[in-house]
């Protein structure tokens, strides 16, 4: 097995390709990186900036480089000694652009008679296939034919054979799909699709021919040991994830495995995967949560509700799942209603969505999970006993039948309505306290407790030790620094409040939740350009879905958020009233963040470190946590560091630098320290404030938590770690170390300590 000891998680892009990647090894090599862990690597869309539009997954990317460029990439990571992570896309493939890929176009070409169309989740029952690329049905006047194509604006597609003659109509009526309005596909769609996205269609992996096509070429890179582990994206789309991970670890028995698989508190990975574990959003809500002050819950709680925002989580996240099964998702609704022949159809209807609104989980794995199945069902009973009839036959077929259509679906169906009800829109509507509206997270929890954090992460070294843990992604709401300083707001409750209600009178935004949110944003990530500012709140306000949506545009309202910001900073009173704020927090703010990365960096698991988020990165959610990364000046300060200097807890970040590389670099050459987990606890007047734990005998980590409060209290005054006997130094600065935190972490908020070496 080749677990790595950590990861660095790059982004590629056409921009930033293979060769760009190979020039930073050398540097992540010195930072102290185990594997470089990419972006998905396969041909994807043209342009694309992320990847995870495949349209040709037998070939690297010829926009990064190329096969040649992959080559050259793998071998210079090879050569430094690092593994080589990879980030495969199996439920999905790009048809945005048919000509680019090859087996959608043979499929619009030839319907149900292409050698490809097994590939595709389609149901041919409908007649043609549905796509829904016009701006309404009327607009197929439009459509005109060039060659072997009918073209809709920019948008063309195969015609198939001998059907070129007539006009655009007459030819359009002889094809395998027919164009049609993009609300009508919405409601009448007959390919399974990636969420609500309809250039993303879904992929049949679970055919044998299918998964050998679609992994061939990334399996020969494993078997050649070029590539050493992968990265699964999201598994609940799959028909039977238990048996796609059987397949893939069989075709890859030595490879290092991680799955998305996004785990609910208290949730686990089903026991038969055979795989090392999740891509770590688990670790990142107990992780940021242990930096949450509890004690301040009830008063956000009452400024939410005094802004005029929801405070039920329970009922804003119900409103939203039935939002998405009504409205985003209700070509799968129906086509999971149609397979119950013998219920009613809207009664149907009406119990498959209410089951699926009423997981606690994203997807039960029957029958393995037939717990999460039944605590669903009995939700739904009680929510509409109108269904009742329809929710036993429901269930009843189901259980009969575990891997078949309907329960397939069902289960392929629930995790995108818990994704796109939870993580999509009830986290932008639920904004009492934005830090905890994390993927993976639990915003109605607030906070976790550090007899929690210790019980997490013993169980986590005792049953998944390999698993990534993370703090930040390309998928999380904001970054690791972001959260760090929204935590100190939870122990200045009452500063904040009044701050947020006076600024709201001069300059508030006309809706509560997004209100209330952009200022919590506009504290976490300042400074932040005007123009950055107004694209998060844009997405925000349209995944939130409460006053315009991506689809249903209100334009006055659009044109008022994306002001805010310009309006918000150029006004120099207001501005410089949330700068002072930003100065009364930022260096709480820079503790939390020292802290918790050395926590994950440390704590059972692979961490993995997020481009860039060495030094201090106060990104919002993508596409804004995929900007360019300036190595140079990391560079710069890695040598710096390599060199002795022990830099200040300032704005260049580069404390946070040091102890990413102190703590990389121990995890590689001393794997042996990092074994085992139990939890130490200080002793004395602010033992609360220190959270500490041993990994082996011979390693302590400890860390500064509710910075605010210690400060507030004295600081350290008589707190002592109860140090077992030997010489202990920290390997952060170098420095001896005794059993009185007031010196232990006089000169940063967190220390490494090891047993035995100077």
């Amino acid at each position: 097995m080749t677990t790595p000891s950590s990861t660095y998680r790059v982004q590629l892009r056409p921009e930033f390709g293979f060769a760009a990647a190979g020039e930073i090894v050398a540097y992540l090599k010195e930072l102290g990186a185990g594997a470089l862990y990419s972006s998905p690597i396969l041909d994807a869309t043209p342009g694309s900036t992320h990847g995870y539009d495949v349209v040709d997954p037998t070939r690297a990317r010829p926009e990064l480089g190329g096969e040649e460029g992959r080559a050259a990439l793998a071998a210079r990571v090879r050569d430094a000694g690092m593994g080589f992570v990879v980030d495969i896309v199996p439920n999905h493939m790009s048809v945005e652009v048919p000509a680019a890929n090859r087996w959608w176009a043979d499929v619009l070409r030839h319907g149900r008679n292409s050698a490809y169309a097994g590939y595709f989740d389609i149901d041919w029952s409908h007649g043609r296939l549905l796509l829904p690329v016009l701006g309404d049905d009327a607009a197929v006047a439009e459509l005109a034919v060039d060659g072997d194509e009918l073209v809709y604006y920019e948008h063309r597609f195969p015609l198939a054979p001998g059907t070129g003659n007539g006009t655009p109509q007459e030819v359009h009526a002889r094809q395998h799909y027919e164009l049609v309005g993009w609300r009508r596909g919405n409601t009448e769609l007959n390919y399974r699709r990636f969420f609500d996205i309809t250039t993303l269609a879904a992929v049949r992996v679970e055919d044998p021919d299918v998964f050998q096509a679609t992994h061939g070429e990334v399996l020969r890179w494993v078997a050649a040991g070029e590539v050493t582990g992968l990265r699964v994206d999201h598994p609940d789309g799959l028909a039977d994830p238990g048996a796609y991970m059987r397949r893939l670890r069989a075709a890859a028995p030595g490879a290092w495995l991680v799955v998305e698989k996004i785990l609910h508190p208290n949730e686990d990975l089903p026991q038969t995967w055979p795989v090392d574990g999740t891509t770590g959003y688990d670790a990142l809500r107990e992780v940021s949560g242990v930096f949450v002050d509890p004690a301040s819950e009830a008063d956000f709680t009452a400024l939410a509700a005094k802004l005029g925002v929801h405070t039920d989580y329970h009922d804003v996240e119900e409103s939203a799942r039935l939002l998405v099964t009504d409205g985003i998702l209700v070509a799968e609704v129906r086509r999971i209603a149609a397979l119950l022949s013998t219920v009613d159809a809207e009664a149907a209807r009406s119990a498959a969505a209410e089951v699926m609104i009423a997981f606690g989980v994203y997807r039960s794995y029957l029958p393995e999970g037939e717990r999460n199945w039944a605590a669903a069902i009995a939700r739904a009973r009680k929510a509409r006993p109108d269904v009742s009839d329809a929710l036993d036959a429901l269930d009843g077929a189901v259980r009969a039948d575990p891997h078949g259509e309907l329960a397939t679906r069902v289960q392929q169906t629930s995790g995108m309505v818990v994704a796109k009800g939870t993580e999509d829109t009830t986290f932008y509507r639920f904004t009492r306290f934005a830090a905890l509206n994390e993927v993976g997270g639990a915003p109605e929890r607030f906070g976790v407790g550090v007899e929690e954090f210790h019980a997490l992460a013993a169980a986590r070294e005792a049953g998944r030790s390999a698993t990534m843990t993370a703090l930040t992604t390309h998928d999380t709401k904001r970054s690791e620094d972001v959260r760090a300083r929204l935590a100190v707001l939870s122990e200045l409750p009452g500063e904040f409040a009044e701050a947020v209600e006076r600024w709201t009178a001069r300059r508030g935004i006309d809706e509560p939740s997004l209100n209330l949110l952009a200022w919590q944003t506009l504290v976490g990530a300042w400074p932040i350009t005007p123009e950055r500012l107004r694209d998060y709140l844009d997405k925000a306000a349209k995944e939130a879905k409460l006053r315009t949506t991506w689809t249903d545009h209100d334009e006055e309202f659009e044109r008022a958020v994306a002001a805010w910001g310009e309006e918000v900073l150029g006004d120099g009173e207001l501005a410089g009233e949330v700068a002072a704020f930003v100065d009364r927090v930022r260096g709480h703010g820079w503790s939390n963040s020292l802290a918790q990365k050395l926590l994950q960096l440390t704590s059972p698991g692979v961490p993995d470190v997020y481009q860039g988020t060495e030094l201090w990165d106060l990104s919002l959610v993508d596409p804004d946590n995929r900007r360019a990364v300036d190595y140079e000046t990391r560079r710069d300060i890695l040598a710096r560091v390599v060199a002795g200097e022990l830099p200040e807890v300032d704005e260049t970040g580069a404390a946070k630098l040091l102890v990413v590389h102190k703590a990389l670099t121990l995890r590689r050459a001393r794997p042996e320290l990092f074994r085992g987990y139990r939890a130490l606890r200080a002793e004395g007047a602010a033992a609360s404030h220190a959270l500490a734990f041993h990994r082996s005998e011979d390693l302590i980590v400890v860390v500064t938590r509710l910075p605010v409060g210690l400060e507030a209290s004295g600081g350290w005054r008589d707190t002592a770690l109860p140090l077992p006997e030997g010489t202990w130094t920290d390997a952060i600065t170098g420095r001896r170390a005794g059993a009185a935190l007031s010196t232990v972490l006089d000169r940063y908020p967190v220390a490494l300590l090891v047993r035995g070496e100077e």
